[in-house]
């Protein structure tokens, strides 16, 4: 047996000693566990998991490797991953760069070899907590102490939004839509593209006016990671904007909405993360499966007074997944209506176009 290279530690005490890849840094954040199979690429380049060290519970990570076009953010900022078996040796005629290579590229930690079923238990049954992935070599001692010195980041959207606008556009557009860049992932930017928008995506602290100078048929709030509390800003363009244009907000972007209509988040025990969440569209009474990545929902007794309606729920918890404001041509739902023209929920774009429409046509 080879020795331990790397070990695992949690707030709580508990230590996993494993074998470390990617990068040889240490790292102290907030760990969570994602119940996703596949597309790990389209995870660690996620920007919604910044500074967040993620632990995949299927057991086998890297068996396809790391494609070039697959990344979902320029710049991937997740904190760490925890897998139970990393796969050096993929089998994909399209993969430029093992697991361990892309990860020491990106600057990520790594450990392999642990848990990961014990871990997820853990953060389960007692919640998110601190983590750290240190060297095997570090006494107990020193890693509690780093883990409790060591202070979470907020703010965290100042560090990954754009710092200044860019486009995207697609031949024979039809509609113009600024994207509020809370932490996009690429993959909304090319769904819209695929409906016919040119896409301009601004900094998460764009004024309504600065959004407005670019002549809009619609805005796009983006995901994004942290607090929504730590995004009052992006509120106070949310109500500038309310009525004036059709507004479509995804996981970050629909908790902002809330907030900016006087509704409350809470941060949940465990957060939803993964592809496989069933949510019902109340309107329809249609189930969808889906991508969900938070860890905060919105209070429901908060909406009471606002003109806000809930429109969709996952079924696991009941927490709300939707809202709309009719009278102000605003929605958003707490999960990812993208990957593919094939998925489920697409049908949320096409609503946002119609929306655009109906608005250019008034």
């Amino acid at each position: 047996m080879k020795p331990f290279t790397k070990k695992l530690v949690l707030e709580n005490g508990k230590e996993f000693p494993g074998y470390g890849f990617g990068s040889d840094r240490t790292a102290v954040c907030e760990i969570v566990f994602n119940t996703s199979m596949v597309g790990y690429q389209e995870i660690v380049s996620d920007p919604t998991y910044t500074d967040q060290i993620v632990v995949m519970t299927y057991p086998l990570m890297g068996n396809y490797g790391f494609a070039d076009e697959d990344y979902e953010s320029k710049f991937p900022s997740m904190g760490g991953m925890v897998v139970r078996e990393c796969c050096d040796s993929p089998s994909n005629f399209r993969y430029t760069k093992t697991l361990n290579e892309a990860f020491e590229e990106l600057d990520v930690p790594g450990i392999s070899g642990v848990d990961t079923r014990m871990i997820t238990r853990i953060i389960r049954n007692e919640g998110t907590q601190k983590a750290a992935i240190v060297p095997f070599e570090m006494s107990h001692e020193e890693a509690m102490e780093l883990i409790r010195t060591t202070e979470l980041r907020h703010n965290l959207l100042e560090r990954i939004s754009c710092k200044k606008r860019w486009f995207s556009r697609t031949p024979n557009h039809k509609w113009d839509v600024v994207a509020v860049d809370c932490g996009i992932k690429y993959s909304f930017i090319r769904q819209l593209n695929a409906k016919g928008c040119n896409v301009t995506i601004v900094p998460y602290n764009s004024t309504a006016e600065e959004i407005m100078a670019f002549n809009p048929d619609g805005v796009f709030i983006s995901n994004g990671p942290g607090n929504p509390a730590d995004a009052a800003v992006i509120c106070q363009t949310i109500k500038d904007l309310r009525g004036k244009l059709p507004i479509f907000g995804v996981d970050l972007g629909h908790q902002l909405i809330a907030i900016s209509y006087g509704a409350k988040n809470e941060k949940m025990k465990v957060g939803h993360r993964g592809a496989n969440h069933p949510v019902k569209c109340l309107e329809s009474g249609k189930l969808e499966i889906v991508v969900q990545n938070h860890g905060y929902t919105i209070d429901e007794a908060s909406l009471s007074g606002t003109p806000l309606t809930i429109t969709h729920r996952n079924l696991l918890d009941n927490t709300i997944a939707g809202i709309e404001a009719v009278e102000d041509k605003i929605f958003s739902v707490q999960y990812q209506p993208d990957c593919s023209p094939e998925a489920s929920s697409t049908y949320l774009f096409d609503k946002f176009i119609k929306l655009m429409e109906e608005e250019k046509n008034a």
